[in-house]
């Protein structure tokens, strides 16, 4: 068991340490090296299902590195386990950054090195990565071009940082005592969480689970919250007011553990009605909604330190209407033309 998790961590190596060195002929035999042949690739809104890695390769990290020249990928989070399902899941967590000389999406280059922020998850089978998962956060680089065409987020915009204890790429041998352990907690937090419904906030018992100095790095265009109080402001109180009949448990979705560290992927996780006040600035009409959460949590002495979320915000607007980047583009049109 332990063998499995810690070979399934390096199995992406060769293709991690392409892009990192930029080097795009490696990347293309990298995709072909550890991709199945038949792999489903599936990633955030605009790109969504994918026939194939040769189209991944060809229409999403192509054109990326076209705009991006001296594109990087930068790793800060990397593990593996088991999920209840018994399948066997690898996840990384980091950015891709290098000067944005060209549009990407049609979002206008800014000539400065940049950040785009990626959780991606990939299922293994006999060796090979049958099934990818993944949100890279588009808004984010929207904002840094200027050009964000909604509304603000409550919580911090920044360079979202990695682990603080600086461990998040694991290279020791998998450790199922442990890794069980942070498992549980997370999966008895977000048990908890789906208690909100039937006895409020009190029946969460966030202080059970939460580091009382928690970082919950959320998604450009919600971002980030530091501590309990922060998460509950910036995050939690507008999320839960707005779609309070929000439905998801890391039992519907793919939860695995390495070490001090948990790792959440689900296409979709979550479905819920936007109501109430609304969320986002989006008007509330009963719209039902699904959300593409991706996660990874870091337990420190039997508590939740730090949470980072990618949540696919553009997928959110695309289901109710509202085409993000069209309205990107009458945002910049005055300004700025597309190559």
């Amino acid at each position: 068991m332990s063998d499995r998790h810690t070979y399934h961590r390096r199995l992406l190596d060769p293709y991690r340490a392409a892009l990192y060195k930029g080097d795009f002929a490696a990347v293309e035999a990298a995709i072909h090296q550890v991709f199945s042949d038949g792999a489903l690739i599936q990633l955030g809104h605009p790109f969504e299902t994918l026939p194939g890695r040769e189209a991944y390769f060809a229409d999403v990290l192509t054109p990326l590195q076209h705009a991006i020249p001296d594109l990087e990928r930068r790793d800060t989070i990397v593990i593996a386990g088991p999920t209840r399902h018994g399948t066997d899941w690898m996840g990384c967590c980091g950015y891709y950054t290098g000067v944005l000389q060209h549009p990407w999406l049609d979002i206008p280059p800014t000539g400065h090195q940049v950040s785009l922020r990626f959780h991606e998850f990939y299922r293994i089978e006999d060796d090979m990565i049958v099934e990818m998962q993944a949100v890279w956060d588009i808004p984010e680089l929207m904002i840094q071009s200027g050009v964000w065409p909604l509304v603000p987020g409550l919580g911090k915009e920044w360079h979202v940082p990695g682990p603080a204890t600086q461990d998040g790429i694991a290279t020791s041998a998998w450790q199922q005592d442990q890794s069980e352990s942070s498992y549980h907690l997370v999966l008895d937090m977000v048990e908890a969480l789906g208690r909100y419904a039937q006895g409020g906030v009190a029946a969460m018992q966030l202080d059970r689970y939460w580091h009382p100095h928690c970082n919950w790095y959320g998604p450009s265009g919600i971002g980030t919250a530091r501590g309990i109080r922060g998460f509950r402001n910036w995050h939690q109180i507008p999320f839960l007011n707005g779609m309070p009949d929000r439905v998801g448990s890391g039992t519907e979705g793919n939860l695995f553990a390495d070490g001090a560290y948990v790792g959440f992927t689900a296409w979709p996780g979550m479905h819920m009605t936007i109501s109430n006040d609304g969320w986002l600035g989006i008007a509330p009409a009963n719209q039902e909604i699904t959300m593409r959460s991706l996660d990874f949590w870091r337990c420190e002495d039997g508590l939740i330190k730090e949470n980072w979320v990618l949540i696919d915000l553009l997928d959110i607007y695309a289901q109710i209407g509202v085409d993000v980047f069209a309205r990107m583009r009458e945002f910049t049109k005055a300004t700025y033309s597309p190559e």
